[in-house]
């Protein structure tokens, strides 16, 4: 837990929220009691709450005590998503308590985030403010103010909610303010007060909040929680890490169609006041691999089911040429079509704010190797694969024969012209190393030599073309001497040997130049020009555990123990992981970012394995 004492500055840091869910969406509670981020019904609907964007015109809602010497604190009470928000003060001790309801039959329908803030010692004065502003901020509403809560009525159709009405229950009055609601109230020890924010369908009189209903709701989501973690097989080292990051990847699920999101925010900044700001609220190709071998690894294997599922509809969809997009929206669709918010400041002045993705329409080889390698992994440690599935598989692998050699934008999706990625290259030798190993596996048709020579071709002319005689290292793309931390990946997907002299030099050399005090840069910017401009970036927290499993797969594992441990003072309060990190420790990008606390739960279980002197895989 950490010890807060806010200083009254517009924007929070990043890393001083907490995220509840309802495995559709969630909301972003920060450690001073304000809802900053919500969108509905989904992920990436647009936002009713959005003050982390805008702090002016963005929408809150925020439960905090009044005291102006308050310390702040944030735990999850434990083995569970439900999150708790402590106010400390000579007067008195407060806590509120969040969550989204989970656990009943109707657990997909009854939509709704359920506030409830109580006394545990002393008299503490609270204040309540719900400030909507629905489709980030661009659309109007009317406030009804009522003796059992209030009525946000937008003035006009809401996107992917034309019908939305919401309802504040509680039993706290509650007057007008600006253009929602708010109401104070003291508190003594033992005395709490609820808070019950859902969609209020044809409702015209809202009923009040029920004596025993707030708690029934905590109860049954408290042991859905806990029920969910208690499938998870690892016992290692750092279960706390891993069970939180489990956790955080459960909440990042959209259980439907059994996607996860790249992570559930837009546009926080990459570098503040920069234009690095992207929307991550959708699901990557490339996160395949890592999320089946991450749940697989650690006993979660519905989610890995359902998460195939996804990915084998997504096989059904081929491109009319056969090829396949990298980015897909959490329930399928293609179109990601990208769009400034030009009347939202941005986090900390942060422009511009972007919904959707142009990356979609992108050229990334890499998403091949990783679609593979995922089919591979479920194949051979969750359920063998269709007859179906291995047929648009086979359509895909024929695109690739035809396709690899050509440039791309690679795995950090560049938007400075393309290149011959050596990473492009390597996850393309993934492919065809995954699919012939499939097809002898399960004696499924294919056309095994044209594979096989096509592997070895793409083998040599990485070696060949992405090997720097200078730099001694593979580099980012042929004929550059840049270093890119994706190389780390090689002998993790099994590329080349983990002690083989060419990764061990790679390896020095990205120490050298890639990593700062244990944090890896992705790669120099300065040096690279990627098209969005020179300015130096923040760590990426992915490639530090990239380091630590390369290192522990070299056999250096008490250097690989030591960044371990050095990463995990970087997680915020509640072993949460942004994107980046940020020169002084801070937390940088979109958040929670899945693809991070993936690659934590990979290396804790193989640099775990390592130290217990079993094999690494």
């Amino acid at each position: 837990m950490t010890d807060v004492q806010l200083t009254g500055s517009t924007y929070l840091p990043i890393e001083h929220y907490g995220v509840i869910g309802d495995l559709q969406t969630v909301a972003l509670v920060g450690i001073n009691g304000s809802i900053d981020w919500y969108c509905y019904p989904r992920f990436d609907s647009p936002s009713m709450f959005a003050a982390i964007l805008d702090a002016a015109r963005g929408g809150h809602f925020q439960i905090t005590a009044v005291e102006t010497a308050a310390r702040h604190k944030q735990l999850y009470f434990p083995d569970t998503n439900v999150l708790i928000t402590r106010f400390l003060s000579p007067d008195g001790v407060g806590e509120l308590t969040d969550f989204m309801p989970l656990g009943r039959a109707e657990e997909h329908a009854a939509r709704s985030i359920v506030r409830r803030v109580c006394v545990v010692r002393g008299t503490l004065h609270f204040r309540a403010e719900c400030l909507p502003a629905f489709d980030y901020a661009r659309a109007s509403h009317e406030t009804v103010v009522q003796s059992a809560g209030a009525l946000f009525v937008p003035t006009a159709a809401i996107p992917d909610a034309p019908d939305l009405r919401m309802a504040l229950r509680t039993n706290v009055p509650l007057t007008r303010y600006e253009d929602g609601v708010a109401g104070e109230f003291t508190l003594s020890a033992g005395q709490s007060a609820s808070f019950i924010l859902a969609p209020a369908g044809g409702t015209e009189t809202l009923p009040p909040v029920v004596e025993g209903e707030v708690d029934q709701a905590f109860q049954t989501t408290v042991r859905f929680w806990r029920r969910w973690l208690a499938r998870c097989t690892y016992r290692g080292r750092w279960r706390e890490m891993v069970l939180r990051s489990a956790l955080a990847l459960k909440l990042l699920t959209y259980a439907p169609t059994g996607a996860i999101v790249a992570a559930p925010t837009t546009s926080l900044p990459e570098t503040l006041g920069g234009t690095r700001n992207w929307d991550y609220r959708y699901t990557w190709i490339r996160d395949a691999a890592f999320t089946l071998y991450a749940l697989l690894r650690i006993g979660f294997t519905e989610e890995a089911g359902q998460f195939m599922e996804w990915l084998e509809a997504r096989t059904r969809e081929l491109d009319p040429d056969g090829s396949l997009q990298i980015v897909y929206g959490i329930d399928g669709r293609h179109a990601l079509p990208e769009e400034i918010l030009p009347h939202l400041d941005g986090y900390c002045d942060s422009r511009p704010v972007r919904i959707g993705n142009a990356a979609y329409c992108q050229l990334q080889l890499d998403i091949y190797g990783e679609l593979m390698d995922s089919v591979y992994l479920y194949n051979k440690h969750g359920s063998p694969i269709s007859y179906d599935l291995w047929n648009n598989l086979r359509r895909l692998m024929d695109w690739l024969t035809r396709n690899w050699d050509r440039p791309d934008e690679g795995i950090w999706e560049v938007r400075g012209g393309r290149h011959q990625f050596v990473h492009s290259k390597v996850m393309s030798w993934v492919a065809f190393d995954r699919g012939l190993r499939i097809a002898r596996q399960r004696g499924l048709p294919a056309d095994e030599h044209t594979w096989r020579e096509t592997r070895n071709q793409i083998y040599e002319q990485v070696v060949a073309r992405g090997w720097s005689p200078v730099r001694r290292a593979f580099v980012q793309y042929y004929g550059s001497d840049i270093l890119d931390a994706s190389n780390l990946l090689m002998p993790l997907v099994k590329f080349m040997g983990p002690t083989d002299p060419r990764i061990l030099a790679t390896l020095d050399r990205t120490l050298e130049d890639l990593v700062s005090d244990s944090l890896v840069y992705r790669y120099d910017p300065a040096v690279c020009d990627d098209g969005l401009g020179g300015a130096r970036e923040g760590t990426f927290s992915i490639c530090t555990f990239w380091l630590v499993e390369c290192l522990t797969r070299a056999g250096r594992t008490e250097e690989a123990r030591l960044i371990m441990e050095k990463m995990f003072t970087y997680a915020n309060h509640l072993g949460l992981f942004a994107e980046e990190i940020g020169p002084s420790g801070e937390a940088l990008g979109n958040f929670p970012q899945a693809f991070t606390h993936l690659a934590l739960i990979s290396a804790a279980v193989n640099l775990d394995r390592a130290l217990g002197h079993g094999p690494v895989t």
